[in-house]
């Protein structure tokens, strides 16, 4: 019986290379970019919704811009609050949002955002209900003022003992913004 060697003949190569040259062109291939009314199929299939809360903390910051803007700014840089701030701070501003793009969020107001601090507008409470400092305001609305020498104290090795110091000075602290924030608004009126 002879034996039969099988070999790879010049068709076969170019139908591989064929074959192998197509596969990597779909693999590498990336969509074209869409041009206008498609732009929410593209967006959507990418899975970057917008989210509220960081379009209100750049509007926050900066209340000059529109909050359609900033949302689509969002969108395209798949939500980094930080890419949108250093491109508003390095003067690039943003681009407008095409006709199309309509982000669900709720129109906030002018007179609320303009009434509301920041750090209540974001969700958080202020540092005097933050830290439970209410007992250590007056009733009119100014804290009694403390001696340095009180402030300042000795660093002991117990830990507790620098805890408790370490919260007391950081109570101060609080206390002593706001008297002085109190004071500077006292001076304007």
């Amino acid at each position: 019986m002879a034996q039969t060697e099988t070999s790879i003949n010049i068709p076969q190569l170019l139908a591989v290379a064929l074959v192998g040259f197509f596969a990597i062109r779909w693999y590498l291939n990336k969509p074209p970019p869409s041009s206008g009314g498609s732009n929410s199929s593209s967006g959507s299939s990418r899975g970057r919704a917008v989210d509220p809360a960081q379009v209100a903390q750049i509007s926050a910051m900066f209340p000059q811009l529109d909050r359609r803007s900033i949302a689509w700014d969002l969108h395209r840089n798949g939500g980094n609050v930080a890419a949108t701030s250093e491109r508003i701070l390095t003067g690039r501003g943003l681009d407008n949002p095409p006709p199309s793009y309509q982000p669900p969020l709720p129109a906030q107001p002018t007179e609320q955002r303009s009434s509301v601090a920041p750090s209540a507008a974001a969700g958080q409470p202020d540092l005097i209900t933050r830290y439970g400092l209410q007992s250590r305001i007056s009733d009119k609305g100014k804290e009694p003022v403390r001696n340095e020498e009180q402030k300042r104290s000795a660093w002991t090795s117990d830990k507790a003992a620098r805890a408790e110091g370490l919260k007391k000075r950081r109570e101060d602290m609080i206390l002593e913004a706001r008297r002085k924030m109190m004071e500077k608004d006292a001076g304007r009126a």
